[in-house]
């Protein structure tokens, strides 16, 4: 089993940052692709950026590409997401999953991750 802890979410004005974090724990010692996703008010949840384990192979999403940066540090067990320029669309709850693959595989199907976070809230104000 693998817990996962997001944070750094709130409440921010339209062109602003915030970083995002994903603190795994439990049986970490196995290679995890990561991805962020999130779910907007009566949106569907959607991929916005995904990550191999070794941290050499990631996608990003359309719609936030040159805007959100994922990352991740696998000493500290924890994943990021750099958002800047933030909009108001970009309002959601970021989620931040786990799947078991191979160090450089990225999955990007959001029904392959096998554990998920609780979520943390992002505001974007206009």
């Amino acid at each position: 089993q693998v817990q996962l802890v997001e944070s750094g979410g709130g409440l921010v004005q339209a062109g602003g940052s915030l970083r995002l974090s994903c603190v795994a724990s439990g049986r970490t010692d196995s290679s995890y692709a990561m991805g962020w996703f999130r779910q907007g008010p009566g949106k569907e949840r959607e991929l916005v950026a995904v990550i191999s384990w070794s941290g050499g192979t990631t996608y990003h999403a359309t719609s936030v590409k040159g805007r959100f940066t994922i990352s991740r540090d696998n000493a500290k067990n924890t994943v990021y997401l750099q958002m800047n320029s933030l909009k108001p669309e970009d309002t959601a709850v970021y989620y931040c999953a786990a799947a078991r693959r191979a160090i450089h595989t990225i999955v990007v199907v959001t029904t392959q991750y096998d554990y998920w976070g609780q979520g943390t809230q992002v505001t974007v104000s206009s």
